[in-house]
């Protein structure tokens, strides 16, 4: 299997980093920012949304992180990361899309903004957005942390990657961050991990 994206991607980091649990090994191919080649026909053939990752497994490409997640999980999980029954892998969905769907976007305008552009470039007003409504998300996560040790239960699983992979850079910003101890702890639990501390733990850029 083949997958196109630049390592410092969010969304490339979520599936390396499950590849990792699952003893998958998988061919990344630097694609996107830096790189470029989002663009070519060759690769809108393979996207048309132009965006990484993109995972070739023989005859068959998928775009969408959290649907690769699920792809892995469902070809090559065997029952782990929280796939051994449907109740299980219902916990672990509601976080893959609560992240997408909830944390994303203001996470976002704080990343873009804090990271990646420039003192000059940078738009403050959404970066400040974006650390407020970043952080009271994350409370609610907290709030789940401080009843059980995972987000997808009393194990680690799928459930955790896409948060977990949030969690660095929250972590790893220069920010002002609110007191979230129960996500603290789970962050610390999170850089224990082998797959974690490969694929997730990069510069960030």
């Amino acid at each position: 299997m083949r997958l196109l994206g630049r390592s410092n991607s969010v969304n490339v980091k979520k599936v390396m980093w499950c590849a990792h649990e699952l003893d998958i090994s998988l061919e990344r191919v630097d694609l996107g920012g830096p790189f470029g080649g989002v663009d070519s026909p060759e690769f809108r053939q393979r996207n048309p949304n132009g965006l990484i990752p993109v995972l070739e497994d023989g005859d068959l490409t998928i775009w969408e992180s959290n649907a690769i997640l699920r792809y892995l999980l469902a070809t090559r999980g065997q029952g782990r990361l929280g796939s051994q029954d449907a109740a299980s892998m219902a916990r672990s969905d509601m976080w893959l899309d609560w992240v997408l769907s909830t944390l994303s976007f203001p996470f976002r305008e704080l990343f873009q903004n804090k990271v990646r552009k420039t003192e000059e470039a940078r738009d403050h007003e959404a970066m400040a957005r974006g650390l407020v409504a970043s952080g009271e998300k994350l409370a609610v996560v907290d709030a789940v942390l401080a009843r059980q040790v995972w987000l997808s239960g009393e194990e680690f699983g799928i459930g955790d990657i896409p948060m977990g992979c949030y969690a660095y850079g929250w972590f790893n910003m220069d920010i002002e961050r609110p007191e979230l101890p129960h996500l603290q702890a789970w962050y610390e639990r999170l850089t224990e991990r082998e797959g974690y501390r490969t694929h997730v733990m990069l510069p960030l850029t």
